[in-house]
């Protein structure tokens, strides 16, 4: 199994469904590895965590050197404590004239990484974690691969008691979704600083 995180969305989410909108920023990180574990053994059959693959942006050092050195830091210490399975692909941050840094790209790049593992038969299971509806075609895409083994598509999102995140699907076709409760989120939850240089 495979795991695709278009991070910055799954971060948000965690905020918003675990009610952490006013608390501390580090509040809704995650260890990439611990939360593909975490999917892992929620799978009824047999399966093994190949990688995971974390998308996100990076902001542009001369525009914001802290920011850039915490983004740094997060993402080696992902790959670091990743056991040699997690993958992080990051695309400079965009910087409209007016307006918040925006991510450029990620969407992009993950969603032909999702299809191109899938055509070259990198994994037999690839699960997407996203509310991104641009992602929406390349779960389409392997849906519609045919060959034998056939990969089998599967999404993740995070959930409450109450009621279930918002989670990506595909008109026509039955896409399984792992939901992610409190419990697990608080086993998967990285709430280092990673503003503060090490030994900070």
């Amino acid at each position: 199994m495979v795991v695709f995180l278009d991070y910055q969305n799954v971060y948000k989410g965690a905020r918003e469904t675990f009610g952490l909108l006013d608390d501390p920023g580090v509040y809704g990180q995650i260890s990439p590895y611990q939360l593909g574990q975490a999917i892992v053994r929620r799978r009824q059959e047999p399966s093994y965590l190949a990688s995971v693959h974390v998308y996100r942006g990076r902001p542009d050092s001369a525009r914001d050197s802290k920011g850039y050195a915490a983004n740094m830091r997060q993402c080696a210490a992902m790959k670091n404590k990743g056991h040699g399975l997690v993958h992080v692909v990051t695309r400079t941050l965009r910087y409209p004239p007016d307006g918040k840094p925006q991510e450029k790209g990620i969407d992009v790049a993950l969603a032909v990484d999702f299809v191109t593992m899938a055509v070259m038969k990198q994994f037999d299971v690839g699960v997407l974690m996203s509310t991104d509806t641009d992602l929406i075609p390349a779960l389409e895409a392997v849906i519609a691969l045919d060959g034998n083994p056939h990969p089998c598509c599967e999404v993740a999102a995070w959930s409450t008691p109450d009621r279930h995140n918002r989670r990506l699907h595909v008109k026509g076709s039955s896409v399984y979704c792992h939901y992610i409760g409190p419990g697990e989120f608080d086993l998967v939850a990285d709430t280092t600083d990673y503003t503060r240089p090490r030994g900070e």
